[in-house]
């Protein structure tokens, strides 16, 4: 069909003939105009239109020309809103090869001149693995877009052509091209090329795949070999050859297996028993006029790897079917040109030529061998015919020379030998590559290095070369390809940007690979500055010109800079203009503009100008930006404001963006009041606006986007006249955060001083960290310093206060829009402050506060423990404002290792009330702990110094125990003594004792008649709750007894009697009201027997042991409490009471749980403590300890007061104690007992 629809055409086909003829027009100004003409031909010609000799591109200027083509009447307008000038317009055309030669054919393969192709999205670096599935595609848009005259789409992987098979499908259509791969494979790593060829030129684009190795089947073991390839095939022998796989962790390859597979079957069968060391194999006995394709697996000690891809199909035929002409011939002649095509180690190929004459009938070979000196012929193929002019020979004794020769044969008989050849010694003519050499690496791109290397010195017979690399300090190396290259330069990509890697690069060919080359120096991933003279290092274009006012006579336009500098700072910027339909642009500006912003003068009113702007830096002036729009140039009288400018987007995140504008210049009929901010998706249509208030600040983040979608903004601004024009819409926009994206951090250095500190990997030599406050770039140096370096930008706040709150920011200039912000509220500076004093004035950490403790001999003991302290740390102790030095007195002692500081009082006495401090400082480091005894604190310190003190004493010998007292009870006695007792003496005798418990009188009368037989020296009564003692001194020892209201008095649980040889005593245990009477002691002699009575009833309140016995706080506890934030408080007292009373704490009343910020401990039955670990300023409040047992008790409230850090330390002053509030006994205590 396709034929005869050729010859069909062959024969109507008619040249290009123009029935209608252009005619000359004369047109007003700024008139359309239509040009028209009539053509015929076929097939269909192909019309040009031209201006002055150039050709008229339609789609570079849509507004100003339009060319229509209806049933052959060609029609070019220019359209009325454009100026004409005068011109010569010609048109051209063209007809199909059959009747001009150098025009190209008309059909769908053809290639036509003049077709714009503009890359919308290209492909780029790409990572697969082995097995995957992928697809490379380039979107463009090319212009004009006929469905039968369209540009070739070709693809090349290191430059070879790539075409439709089994593993690659292409695809070209709808604006798009496309590469897809089925089953990827290392074989399919290399640098794919895009090439859009057209007559007009070649649009191409490039980038690299590279494909990894899949996971082994067995751990360890190495990659697949790759590039299988068959060669010399001929009727039952090949050659396969392969390049052999990178190792880095696996250990190395010991060899490789060769598999061979029918075509149309699935049986692969091995074909070499031991593995073959070399990346070449003779593969014999193949079936003549089978096709066959081949594998190979690599074998290291851990195991056999995949199997590389297949090979293409080979099928084992003769190539070389010489005519046989010598149709009378038989016997065939001997074989000629006998050689070694390939020598090895282990094997020899040896090739030939057939005889000649050699007939009609099929041929067969068969090969002998003798070693050098032997004398006699070995045949080798003895059992198998070969029917190749090609044989491997194994066997061989390595190192021993060998000659062969060859016989034909066919069905009519054996020719004679062939030429002997020369001794062959079997070796290896390959052996393994010489490292390379020296290894460079220069920086790329943010994730790519450039990496070259000197060649080895013996380069023959190479595959290529594999590059490892290694981040320092790491030592674990990744290979960068999977494929050998042959190229001693290549761009190592997927790398981190900011990090530090090393290099190292090795050869390989048959044998496998070489050692490693020395490793690069280590170079830092950045993108790397361009040539200094080169335009690749001028600046980007500008973009986004805006009008932003217009007063009929000048313009002021706004533009935003240009995405990178080109490695150097922009200097300024140049603008051209020209009036619309004007060909020619004119300079704006003869010297640079160093804004964004600029007002052009000397305008024509109601004319229509589009501008450009190129930026310019030390290297020179960049390319310049896309014409504007046309702007009409008439004065602007709206009543609201004109558009904002400068629209920017920044930290876009996964579900925000933040967007940063400048005010507009025309503000209306009244000022501006605030901002509207409007989105939506690219493709839909209604526009969302962000804010429901105009906002008044120049930025707005964006918040409930959708992730992964794309969005436009724009800002509108506001004023009482409402909102004006809309800002230029901006970019679209991908709300997605990047991998890696880097956060403003806060911070305090060593020095105390505050910092915000942003990290950026992808900034370069020429990039710039921009801070600012609310989004306006700082500049005041008397509040901030701005350090950076490298790829880390630092700001500091030289005197911080409350004016430092607020949003901060950070863009960093020559990168893909690098930013971050940074909120700081007044949490996070009261915490900074917090930390800057604590760094500034550091503060010795304290396990335990200052406290007192009495030791046995009644010393006072106090004592405070810090974390640790160093040798060099000192200390103070101050009692009452004034300090106190090492001395008998104060026995001051430090144990540095431990961190205990503490001084001892031997006599504690009424002069030692007051303020306890203790100062400590080591280093920079300082802190001081104080206790205040005072009042009911001190007295209760003081009683129980006193108290051990004599116990001491009567330990020692100097008093007596008297009776078993209670450990947690207080003894006090007090002794009145009658020397040399006489007749004077007689009388009654009292003894008040009284305290603020109440008090108790008690009377002993002293009489007697005639001699007294023994010295009565004293009478003591000794009162101590829960008992009382009456006890006598007497020189005489003598019989006593003891009576209660007439009845003697036996030892028993109640009352107990005992005494010694001058002494006699009566215990009354737990007294009562019942307890009240005369005591009666009656003393036995020889001849007769004398009374003593003691009154015991009392003239006042009889002792209340109550009140005595009841829960009490008897010292340690202050009424108020000031204390730091961040330190750990420590609330100790010591408590009293019989029974052991019960101890709760309470905060503002209640109680509160026990954690690791709240511990509460009781030691020895009367050290009771709360701790607050880490104190905050919700710890203030009201404490009270709770302590009370059957007989009653009493509460203390404690006032904690947490002050922030920052503020000055209180002054020690003398504090007063807290006073506790009674507790009523228990009811049974109460309860009146029977009489």
């Amino acid at each position: 069909m396709a034929l005869e629809r050729h010859i069909i055409e062959e024969t109507i086909s008619r040249a290009p003939e123009i029935l209608v003829r252009l005619r000359s027009h004369t047109v007003w100004e700024k008139m359309s105009v239509s040009l028209c003409f009539t053509v015929q031909g076929f097939p269909t010609p192909v019309v040009q239109w031209y201006k002055n000799e150039e050709l008229i591109f339609p789609a570079s200027d849509p507004t100003k020309y339009r060319i229509e083509s209806k049933y052959g009447v060609h029609v070019s307008i220019s359209c009325s809103d454009q100026t004409l000038l005068c011109a010569k317009y010609n048109l051209l055309v063209l007809k199909n090869a059959l009747i001009f030669s150098c025009i190209v054919p008309l059909s769908y393969d053809v290639c036509f001149t003049h077709i714009d192709v503009q890359f919308l999205e290209k492909f780029g670096v790409t990572f697969a693995t082995e097995g995957e599935t992928l697809t490379l595609k380039c979107s463009m848009l090319i212009t004009p877009e006929l469905k039968r005259l369209r540009p070739r789409a070709e693809w090349y992987r290191d430059d070879v052509l790539i075409k439709d098979s089994k593993w690659t499908k292409l695809y070209f259509g709808e604006g798009q091209a496309a590469l897809s791969f089925t089953h990827l494979n290392k074989d399919d790593e290399g640098l794919y090329t895009l090439r859009m060829v057209s007559r007009g030129g070649i649009s191409e684009c490039s980038a690299y795949l590279f494909v990894r190795d899949a996971d082994a089947l067995i751990a360890g073991a190495p990659g697949a070999p790759m590039d299988v390839k068959c060669h010399d095939a001929n009727r039952d022998y090949v050659i396969v050859t392969w390049k052999p796989p990178n190792t880095t962790s696996e250990s190395p390859v010991i060899g490789y297996f060769v598999d061979k597979c029918e075509v149309g079957l699935e049986n692969w069968v091995q074909c070499n028993d031991a593995p073959v060391k070399v990346c070449k194999y003779p593969v014999t006995g193949l079936y003549e006029g089978r096709s066959y394709i081949f594998r190979v697996r690599a074998v290291n000690s851990a195991g056999i790897s995949r199997p590389s891809r297949p090979s293409d199909p080979v099928a084992a035929l003769d190539p070389v079917d010489l005519e046989r002409t010598q149709r009378h011939v038989q016997i065939p002649g001997p074989p000629t040109n006998v050689h070694a095509s390939e020598i090895s180690k282990t094997y020899v190929v040896l090739s030939w030529d057939p005889p000649v004459p050699r007939g009609r009938e099929p041929l067969t070979y068969f090969i002998e061998k003798s070693m050098v000196g032997s004398g006699s012929w070995q045949r080798v193929n003895a059992q198998v015919a070969v029917k190749s002019p090609r044989y491997a020979v194994f066997d061989l004794a390595e190192g021993k020379p060998y000659v062969f020769r060859v016989l034909s044969a066919n069905k009519h008989g054996i020719s004679d030998p062939s030429e002997i050849t020369e001794p062959i010694q079997p070796q290896d003519t390959i052996v393994l590559p010489s490292a390379p050499g020296q290894v460079v690496a220069t920086r790329n791109t943010k994730t790519s290095v450039v990496v070259q290397w000197d060649k080895p010195k013996h380069e023959e017979d190479l595959y290529g070369y594999y590059i490892d690399y290694s981040v320092v300090g790491s030592n674990r190396w990744e290979q960068s390809n999977h494929k050998p290259i042959k190229y001693n330069r290549f761009v190592v990509h997927g790398l981190e940007t900011g990090e530090k890697y090393v290099f190292r690069v090795k050869a390989a060919n048959a044998v496998g690979l070489s050692e490693n080359s020395q490793e690069s120096e280590a170079v830092t991933v950045q993108a790397a500055l361009r040539g200094s003279v080169s335009h690749m290092a001028c600046p980007s274009y500008p973009h986004g010109i805006t009008l932003l006012n217009c007063d009929g006579h000048s313009m002021t336009l706004g533009w935003k800079a240009p995405t990178y500098s080109g490695g150097s700072p922009i200097l300024g910027y140049y603008m051209d203009k020209r009036e619309a339909n004007h060909q020619n642009w004119h300079e704006v500006n003869s010297s640079l503009i160093t804004r964004t912003i600029y007002t052009v003068e000397d305008l024509t009113e109601d004319a229509f100008y589009e501008f450009k702007v190129a930026a310019a830096n030390l290297i020179g002036i960049g390319q310049p930006s896309d014409p504007s729009e046309h702007f009409k140039c008439k004065a602007w009288t709206m009543p609201e404001p004109g558009p904002a400018y400068g629209l920017t987007i920044c930290e876009v995140r996964n579900t925000s963006v933040v967007l940063l504008w400048k005010a507009p210049v025309y503000e209306g009929k009244s000022p501006i009041t605030g901002y509207l901010v409007d989105y939506k998706e690219v493709d839909a249509e209604d526009w969302i606006t962000a804010n429901e208030k105009p906002t008044s600040k120049r930025y707005l983040k964006v918040t409930d986007l959708h992730e992964g979608h794309t969005y436009v903004f724009k800002v509108r601004a506001v004023n009482d006249a409402g909102a004006g024009k809309s800002s230029e819409i901006s970019e679209p926009v991908l709300v997605e955060e990047r991998p890696g994206t880097k956060e403003i951090y806060s911070g305090v250095d060593d020095e105390g001083n505050i910092y915000l500190a942003f990290e950026c990997k992808e900034a370069t030599d020429a990039s710039h960290f921009a801070w600012g406050k609310s989004y306006e770039e700082i500049d005041d140096s008397h509040k901030f310093k701005i350090e950076t370096e490298g790829n880390h930008s630092k700001l500091y706040f030289k005197n911080p206060d409350k004016s430092d709150v607020g949003t901060y920011s950070i863009s960093v200039s020559d990168t893909d829009g690098v930013s971050s912000s940074f909120v700081m509220d007044d949490e996070e500076f009261e915490r900074l402050m917090a930390l800057s004093y604590e760094i500034k004035n550091p503060t010795i950490p304290l396990k335990s506060e200052l406290a007192y403790e009495v030791l046995d001999k009644g010393e006072v003991r106090f004592w405070i423990q810090a974390e640790s302290l160093s040798p060099d740390s000192t200390f103070r102790f101050v009692i009452n404002d004034k300090e106190v030095e090492n001395s008998d007195r104060h026995k001051i002692n430090c144990d540095r290792p431990n961190g205990i500081i503490e001084m001892v009082m031997e006599k504690f006495t009424i002069d030692n009330e007051g303020t306890y401090t203790v100062q400590i400082q080591d280093g920079k480091a300082k802190n001081q702990s104080s206790l205040v005894l005072i009042g009911d604190a001190f007295k209760g310190v003081l009683a129980e110094s006193e108290l051990q003190r004599k116990e001491f004493l009567r330990k020692q010998g100097k008093t007596e125990q008297i009776g078993d007292f209670r450990r947690s009870l207080q003894l006090t006695i007090y002794p009145w003594s009658i020397l040399s007792l006489s007749r004077k003496d007689e009388g009654i005798y009292k003894a008040t004792l009284s305290d603020d418990r109440g008090h108790d009188v008690s009377s002993l009368e002293l009489s007697g008649k005639g001699n007294i037989p023994f010295y009565c020296n004293g009478i003591l009564i000794s009162a101590c709750c829960p008992e009382i003692m009456l006890s006598f001194n007497v020189q005489t020892h003598l019989y006593s007894s003891f009576f209660f209201r007439e009845s003697k008095i036996s030892s028993g649980e109640k009352t107990k009697i005992g005494g010694g040889e001058d002494v006699a005593w009566l215990q009354i245990r737990e007294p009562t009201e019942k307890d009240k009477g005369n005591y009666t002691f009656e003393i036995f002699g020889s001849k007769e027997s004398y009374k003593r009575t003691l009154d015991l009833s009392g003239q006042g309140i009889f002792l209340r042991s109550d009140l005595y016995y009841r829960g009490k706080v008897i010292g340690g506890l202050p009424d108020v409490v000031t204390i730091m934030d961040g330190k750990t408080l420590n609330l100790t007292c010591t408590v009293f009471g019989n029974p052991d009373p019960e101890v709760v704490w309470f905060k503002n009343d209640k109680t509160f749980e026990i954690d690791e910020h709240y511990a509460i401990s009781l030691e020895q039955g009367k050290y009771a403590s709360l701790t607050i670990k880490g104190v905050t300023s919700e710890d203030s409040g009201k404490y009270s300890i709770h302590v009370k047992n059957k007989y009653g008790g009493e509460t203390v409230d404690v006032t904690v007061s947490v002050y922030r850090h920052g503020e000055k330390m209180p002054e020690i002053k003398p504090g007063q104690l807290a006073k506790p509030r009674p507790i009523p006994p228990s009811e049974e205590v109460l309860k009146p007992q029977a009489k």
